[in-house]
């Protein structure tokens, strides 16, 4: 049974995170602890509410050099929602910049669509031979709520020995980037844990990638 820590660091759904990981086969602890977030199989980093309130509280509790340290062994980390905006560049929020996890270049800001928050059920269009979203269907829908997003794919497609991620696309009023899957780091701006089935299926395609 795959060992997996929800990152604890003030921000985030952590016990609905819990319950789905455990619902699918997972041995889930929610905690801080530098220790077991570095050994447990994978690490997964929730996150709701604004992208410089999340920042603060996952520097507060060191977990910025936790995921860098992971990444480094090729150890495996999810990102969930603001969980996954973090992981870039910097957010702009309110016209205010705040530097993220730098570990994608990018950048978090507000979608340009006639309704936000964007919130409830949509399709994705994913890439060829991902592992997160095998077995499921295109018109499989997941559960979003979010405001801000990254609307450009900055990284380089080429000059780099290592494959180029994986990027999964939604829409709403524009496209913005769903998902990513980049060697031992993945990430997706919609809740897995509130997508039912299809949430489900993704976090048992993740497990089995451990």
């Amino acid at each position: 049974m795959a060992r997996v820590v929800v990152l604890d660091y003030g921000s985030g759904n952590l016990r609905s995170a819990e319950r789905a990981l455990q619902r699918v086969g997972a041995d889930v602890e929610v905690t801080s602890d530098h220790r077991a977030a570095m050994e447990a199989d994978g690490l997964v980093v929730p996150g709701v509410g604004a992208f410089a309130a999340c920042m603060r509280g996952l520097l507060a509790a060191g977990g910025d050099k936790i995921i860098d340290h992971r990444l480094a062994g090729d150890r495996p980390v999810l990102g969930i929602c603001v969980g996954m905006q973090v992981l870039f560049d910097r957010g702009v929020e309110h016209g205010v910049p705040t530097d993220g996890c730098g570990q994608w270049p990018g950048v978090v800001e507000r979608i340009e669509a006639d309704v936000l928050p964007h919130m409830g059920w949509n399709t994705v269009t994913a890439p060829e031979n991902t592992t997160l979203f095998a077995g499921l269907d295109a018109d499989t829908r997941f559960y979003f709520v979010h405001s801000f997003g990254v609307r450009k794919w900055e990284m380089p497609e080429s000059g780099s020995a290592l494959p180029a991620p994986l990027v999964t696309w939604a829409e709403h009023g524009e496209p913005f980037v769903a998902a990513v899957e980049n060697g031992a780091l993945s990430a997706t701006q919609f809740h897995p844990e509130k997508s039912g089935e299809a949430g489900a299926v993704l976090l048992r395609n993740w497990l089995g990638s451990l």
